[in-house]
């Protein structure tokens, strides 16, 4: 039986320095021995919140970079090197794009624990779910949604994972909306604050025939880019149908051509899209269920917000199952450790998000898939131009 881990180790490194990530007063991210190839790294999943000097708080979530990962004894793998453990160390072995990646988690000590990276990863594993967890620990709802600002009216777009947000945003985008934030927004109970984190949003190929604006705004590259997959699925497509189709050959082809589908967006900074029309902060004001339906309308009809709540506790659910089941596996590793909050998220979670939005002005947005994006406006436009 393993060893409870007493705390997160450090590592063999190279020079590097102290960077703190300020997500709008509510959490600090602080980097130690950090390169400016790891700070990149960070940046591309918190967006451009970098303090100009380490802050005088203490750290929510603490990430240090080194060389190399040293670990006691021989390391134990849980399952095809998806995450192991050694001596007291817990750690995850495979990051973004199933890449091989090692990283020290102290799943015993979430916030303010050292995580442990070696240097060249894509991304660091787990760091927003931790931050969210963290959050949520504090009191701020982590909330899978988006939030924009129209005509003085601030709208919080919530639900599913694939249920539109992004598009509603976009919607609102090319009618002069201001942004807040994209795929995760922070919103404090108590005075219905919400912040973003400005990372990049996802634009695909098929967006852009609603959105010509959006088009404009795209670099050189990121044109290319979706011109070279356009032209690559197209090519897949001849190879996979008519005779070419029956063969190994066309079933190759058949499945090389939804992997080019897939390829088919880009990653757009916020500024791109909106130039300074950007948002640190807003006031909630209503509340959007977005979700699509097998029928052709799409139809807005009002709802509580507490009914919001009911269900967005179940999206928040299974939003938090990667950190989840890391937090098994590291369990069946130190079988005597505690985890570090996980037990009554779930309970914290859904406490946050009835005394957020229940009692709010709430809207369900119901469309079909694709999402038509001049519809999402037209829909919502109407409610919002209504009575405040």
């Amino acid at each position: 039986m393993g060893a409870a881990p007493r705390r997160a180790g450090g590592g063999m490194s190279g020079a590097g320095q102290t960077v703190d990530f300020d997500l709008h007063g509510l959490a600090v991210v602080r980097l130690f021995d950090a390169r400016p190839a790891d700070v990149r790294v960070v940046a591309r999943q918190l967006g451009p919140l970098q303090a100009a000097m380490p802050l005088d708080r203490p750290a929510d979530v603490v990430v240090r970079f080194v060389d190399h990962l040293p670990l006691a004894g021989t390391l134990r793998l849980l399952g095809v090197d998806d995450a192991g453990f050694a001596g007291d160390a817990f750690v995850v072995l495979r990051g973004r794009h199933k890449t091989s990646v090692r990283v020290r988690i102290p799943f015993d000590r979430l916030a303010g624990g050292e995580i442990v990276c070696e240097r060249g990863l894509a991304a660091v594993p787990l760091l927003i779910p931790i931050l969210n967890h963290v959050l949520v620990e504090k009191g701020v709802l982590a909330l899978h949604a988006t939030a924009f600002v129209w005509r003085g009216r601030s709208v919080l777009a919530t639900g599913w994972a694939k249920g539109g947000k992004t598009e509603l945003l976009l919607a609102f985008a090319a009618h002069g909306a201001a942004y807040v934030g994209d795929e995760w927004v922070y919103i404090e109970p108590v005075n219905g604050r919400m912040v973003g984190v400005p990372e990049p949003i996802r634009v695909w190929d098929w967006h852009l025939g609603d959105l010509p604006a959006v088009r404009g705004r795209l670099g050189r590259p990121d044109r290319l880019r979706l011109a070279g997959t356009r032209l690559a699925e197209a090519g897949l497509a001849g190879l996979g149908s008519g005779p070419i189709g029956r063969t190994p050959v066309g079933r190759l082809a058949r499945r090389a051509r939804a992997l080019a589908h897939q390829q088919r967006n880009v990653q757009v900074p916020p500024r791109r899209l909106f130039g300074d029309a950007t948002c640190r902060e807003a006031p909630l004001d209503v509340v959007v269920l977005v979700g699509s339906h097998a029928a052709p309308e799409t139809v807005v009809s009002p709802v509580s917000g507490a009914e919001v709540a009911a269900r967005m506790a179940h999206s928040l659910a299974y939003e938090a199952l990667p950190l989840a089941e890391h937090a098994l596996k590291y369990r069946f590793a130190f079988p005597d450790a505690a985890v570090d909050g996980l037990a009554d998220a779930e309970a914290r979670r859904r406490a946050l998000l009835d005394a957020t939005l229940a009692g709010r002005p709430a809207f369900a947005l119901w469309h079909p898939y694709p999402a038509p994006i001049p519809a999402l406006f037209d829909a919502l436009r109407r409610v919002l131009e209504g009575p405040a």
